[in-house]
């Protein structure tokens, strides 16, 4: 398997320096020259595998020169039961006889994001080894809340890295921060920036592409790595889950061999449906994708009209991991429309130049036959936490309750009540007061005190990870411009 720029396919990669280049050097993100295709009885193979076998089986698709030893052993490290704290790892919970919730919240740091963080430093530390690279992964990450703790959790004390996060000041909830600037580990950094999530986006872009500074890492023996979404390493462990979840609903008897569901997901980055997406190209009987968004919703109106119009008003919402402007991972999937670098270049070089871009009509069908965008906003997301937990008794979050949101337009508009399955992206604790407030507190504790408050509210109990926060002290209390991101990580290298 080779990997291509989305923005020049002459060149062209090993996975192993996919993964350890993390982006490539003209600005594209790297991404598999083709995908390949589940052999025809493969959901029937795996049905009744454990996860950890799942992920091995699906990923050596696109690792050809990983031995099934190497991913096995990273597959038992990355989801095993000392990290997570289901034996499912990604369990399926049903909601009603056509919806179905994908759990991916149970690992260390609950979020999503651990599904892929916990498996990248394994991918890259044996990467680093197989393209002979001397020099040591300088790990650059801008989080809009739950990459940070995840990336940061997953390379802690990893050798020959380094690793520094940046979020947005005052973009992130109490509960997200708090995890990140207590962080432990002697290879960590944390810095938030002044700005939005798309400004720390935009600054970590803009150094790996700025050739002064490659220059100054590498004399001083590093270079630029990525634990974003732009890694092709972030993306691959996410294709997994959701094959996944279709095989428990089929060793369940939940769904027929060859039944077709609908998957809903809530994003910002365009990563994790991205990843459904191609779920869907190996074969995964999917019909229509979702695309879940809160009030930034420049996805819901690109896969409307298809014009990506990132200059409109940002707002800070109550699911701040999708309050972005700037989807960096739609790249990958308009050179899967687009089967043209040259055409993806443009589009992204007028998005960077104007801030918007219009695709073509042929490329605006493919998405609208396969995607539907919906979104709301905060009062929506507050009512749907409410709904599910009086009718359901089912605690969710403010990220969840948007995809819930949109699940319910979609099929109040099509009248389409195929199965689906609805990606659960965090646990409630992780935004005690927005989920408090939806339930009706009118006066929402302060800290960690909001944790015992949702748990008296509701008789469910906080996740491990977060109730052990009360004993973890601050690290990091750095703040830069967004102009002067440079010097977090030049601070950091020593």
């Amino acid at each position: 398997m080779r990997y291509i720029s989305t923005r020049d396919n002459v060149i062209q990669y090993s996975a192993a320096q996919a993964i350890t280049q993390g982006l490539a050097k003209d600005g594209g993100l790297l991404t598999p020259f083709f995908i390949p295709k589940l052999p025809s009885k493969a959901l029937e193979d795996i049905k009744d595998m454990a996860y950890q076998q799942r992920a091995v089986y699906i990923m050596k698709q696109y690792l050809e020169e990983f031995s099934v030893k190497e991913l096995t052993d990273f597959a038992n490290a990355a989801y095993g039961p000392d990290k997570f704290d289901s034996p499912a790892v990604a369990p399926v919970r049903t909601v009603d006889e056509v919806t179905h919730c994908l759990e991916l919240w149970h690992g260390p740091t609950c979020a999503f994001k651990d599904m892929a963080l916990q498996m990248l430093p394994h991918l890259l530390s044996a990467s680093l080894v197989k393209t002979e690279e001397e020099k040591t992964a300088c790990i650059l990450v801008a989080t809009s809340g739950d990459t940070g703790k995840g990336a940061l959790e997953g390379f802690k004390n990893v050798p020959r890295t380094k690793i520094l996060v940046f979020y947005p000041k005052d973009g992130v909830s109490e509960v997200q921060e708090l995890q990140m600037v207590t962080q432990e580990g002697g290879n960590v950094g944390v810095s938030a920036v002044v700005g939005n999530f798309d400004d720390a986006q935009t600054g970590v872009k803009k150094l790996f592409s700025d050739e002064t500074v490659r220059q100054e890492l590498a004399r001083r023996g590093y270079f630029f790595s990525s634990a974003n979404s732009i890694n092709w390493g972030r993306v691959l462990p996410q294709i997994v889950y959701y094959i996944s979840a279709y095989c428990d609903l089929l060793r369940d008897e939940k769904l027929a061999p060859g039944q077709t569901i609908n998957i809903c997901v809530p994003t910002g980055n365009f990563g994790n449906i991205l990843a459904a997406y191609y779920a869907r190209e190996m074969g995964l009987p999917i019909d229509q994708l979702i695309c879940a968004s809160n009030s930034n919703n420049v996805l819901t109106d690109f896969l409307r009209e298809g014009v990506y119009d990132r200059n409109r008003t940002f707002y800070n919402t109550m699911s701040p991991s999708m309050d972005i402007l700037i989807s960096s991972n739609l790249e990958r999937l308009l050179l899967s429309l687009t089967q043209d670098p040259a055409e993806v270049k443009e589009y992204m070089t007028r998005l960077a130049q104007t801030g918007r871009y219009q695709v073509s009509d042929r490329v605006k069908s493919k998405l609208q036959k396969r995607f539907k965008g919906y979104f709301c906003d905060d009062q929506e997301t507050q009512r749907v936490i409410r709904a599910m937990f009086e009718r359901h008794g089912y605690l969710i979050d403010t990220h969840t309750a948007v995809a819930f949101s949109a699940l319910e337009q979609y099929r109040r508009e099509t009248g389409d009540n195929t199965p689906a399955i609805v990606a659960s992206t965090a646990s409630p604790f992780k935004f005690c007061g927005s989920v408090l407030e939806a339930l009706g507190e009118t006066r929402v504790a302060g800290g960690l005190d909001a944790l015992d408050q949702l748990t008296a509210k509701t008789g469910q109990p906080a996740p491990a990870p977060l109730a052990g926060l009360r004993d973890k002290s601050v690290r990091f209390t750095q703040v830069v411009e967004k102009d002067r991101m440079v010097d977090a990580v030049l601070s950091l290298l020593g």
